[in-house]
């Protein structure tokens, strides 16, 4: 575990190949573990991207015990969102040009951050999940 953060992100995408594709192309994610439905290839039961050290958990949105146990809901069923995934990059504006070229609707940015080091933006994904994209390194003191 050492070099690798032990928090994960988890999040549900009504199109979770679509936003796997999404994710990898726009943001620089690479697949970890894909496991699909044997029955139906579009249904992912779980996935794992990573970034750096990082990673994000994800699977397809669809009704059943975790769903009803979470209330778990998309930002479309909820109306918006809940939480933002933030993420470190090294070149904030070359990475905001990837994105954006890969389709992603950059919402904010770039920007120089203000009160601390850095730059940012925040674009968002497919199905309308805030994503921000730094250099301000937070582990640093």
């Amino acid at each position: 575990m050492k070099g690798k953060s032990p928090v994960i992100p988890c999040l549900r995408y009504a199109d979770a190949p679509a936003a796997i594709d999404f994710l990898c192309a726009a943001f620089g994610f690479e697949r970890h573990a894909i496991y699909t439905d044997e029955a139906d290839p579009s249904v992912v039961h779980h996935a794992q991207l990573t970034l750096g050290d990082g990673m994000i958990m994800l699977g397809s949105d669809r009704p059943g015990g975790v769903k009803d146990l979470y209330g778990w809901k998309t930002p479309a069923e909820a109306g918006g969102i809940t939480q933002c995934v933030c993420c470190y990059v090294a070149d904030v504006d070359a990475h905001a040009a990837t994105a954006k070229a890969a389709g992603a609707r950059i919402i904010r940015g770039p920007y120089d951050n203000d009160g601390y080091p850095g730059r940012g933006y925040d674009a968002l994904d497919t199905e309308g999940n805030v994503w921000n994209f730094g250099s301000y390194d937070a582990w640093e003191e």
